[in-house]
């Protein structure tokens, strides 16, 4: 047993693998059940259930609650980009000094324990690999090298290739067949993380999204017959975010502040990354930076929004979604599930998303699957049921809530 961040994990002699799918809405799982059967018989042999990601619903808070264990309000990490008060400035959270503690996979190669984190999208590769030991793999599939190419046996697609997210699986399954067949050192424990591209621009039952999703289904079934500990869940889900006629629904809600004279009002988008044609830097959850004496009015205002679904105080958002409070602004904004927050037009390129955006960060794409492919204790298995679980309990449920009888 080892503590991480204030949680016990049981140690383990089978290699427990952790894979978040990006983006990945029960609703496509739903769809694409025909063309799942592997993923189809561990949900029907092994455990299911629905639980909570972490709010606001992007990538990085996701990711990094997973491999920490902990909500942002422990591990620091709230979103993609922020504004970071004591230098001034807006900023990607990618760099490793923001996270305010250990992930479970340094923890664990202090311990003597072997791990690789396998990423899609370099943005995360940093962070999952702070203050691991020599000998720990951590890469990422945009900023690969040849070794890797060598291992996977073709050279990486694009970023905005759905073969990305494929390719990022692939690799960690030849990790682990090598690793198992003795033709590497052993890995103990893995973490394999996709990218949603394919969920922001393709609709659940959509012939492109079925394809994705049996293409990941064969890897699944290669991973399960390996005779790993393999949990699957998600960092958010998605929802389509338009008019009518197919245009974006988004609100310009720093336009609208300084229309209603507070000048000084600076709105922060924590979707922001370098991804634009994902979602153009269009999500349903922002934050808000306001003087002091402003943050009732400047609320008032954006509750009157049409698309607002909640306006929050600094102190009402740490509460209820354990945010660090020094990291978010006077208010936290949430869009309803058809609506993103931008900040100006002019802030923005909106070609790439000019029809169909689909994207996340509110309320309606917290929910998302968490699949094991072993049956769980009875505990375990009540929490999982229980609809209170979070993503990032993940490896808890692997670690602790396995019968030793099936390790």
């Amino acid at each position: 047993m080892i503590t991480i961040n204030g949680r016990s994990y049981s140690l383990f002699n089978f290699p427990v693998v952790g894979i978040c799918l990006d983006g990945t809405a029960p609703a496509y799982l739903d769809a694409a059940a025909d063309v799942m059967p592997h993923l189809r018989r561990i949900m029907a042999q092994g455990s299911y259930g629905l639980v909570n990601s972490v709010i606001p619903s992007f990538t990085n808070p996701n990711n990094i609650a997973i491999v920490t264990g902990v909500p942002p309000i422990v591990n620091g990490i709230c979103g993609n980009y922020f504004y970071d008060q004591e230098r001034g400035t807006e900023v990607m959270m990618n760099d490793p000094a923001y996270l305010r503690c250990p992930t479970i996979f340094s923890a664990l190669g202090r311990a003597g324990y072997a791990t690789a984190a396998v990423t899609t999208k370099d943005k995360l590769r940093q962070m999952l690999g702070k203050d691991l030991v020599t000998g720990s793999i951590c890469f990422s599939i945009e900023s690969i090298t040849p070794n890797i190419v060598d291992l996977v046996g073709r050279q990486p697609p694009s970023i905005y290739d759905p073969d990305i997210s494929i390719y990022c699986i692939e690799a960690g399954v030849r990790l682990l067949e090598q690793s198992l067949a003795g033709q590497r050192a052993s890995i103990h424990l893995a973490y394999l993380t996709t990218t949603d591209f394919v969920q922001h621009k393709y609709a659940p039952g959509t012939p492109e999204a079925n394809r994705f999703y049996s293409q990941l289904d064969v890897l699944i079934g290669r991973l399960d017959a390996l005779g790993v500990i393999l949990g699957i869940t998600a960092d958010h889900g998605m929802n389509a975010k338009v008019h009518a006629d197919g245009s974006p629904k988004v609100e310009f809600i720093e336009t609208i502040l300084h229309t209603n004279g507070y000048q000084e009002s600076r709105v922060i988008l924590p979707i922001t990354d370098p991804y634009v044609i994902h979602h153009g830097a269009l999500g349903s959850y922002a934050t808000v930076y306001v003087d002091a004496g402003h943050v009732a009015g400047a609320a008032a205002v954006l509750k009157a929004v049409p698309g607002v679904e909640a306006v929050l105080t600094q102190a009402e958002a740490v509460a209820r979604f354990a945010l660090p409070a020094d990291r978010i602004g006077q208010l936290v904004v949430l869009g309803d599930q058809g609506t993103v927050l931008g900040r100006t037009p002019q802030w923005h390129d909106l070609a790439p998303v000019a029809e169909g955006l689909r994207s996340h960060g509110g309320l309606h794409e917290q929910i998302v699957p968490l699949m094991i492919n072993r049956p769980l204790l009875d505990d375990y298995a009540a929490w999982l049921q229980s609809g209170v679980a979070h993503n990032y309990d993940l490896f808890d449920f692997l670690c602790n809530g396995i019968p030793a009888s099936t390790r």
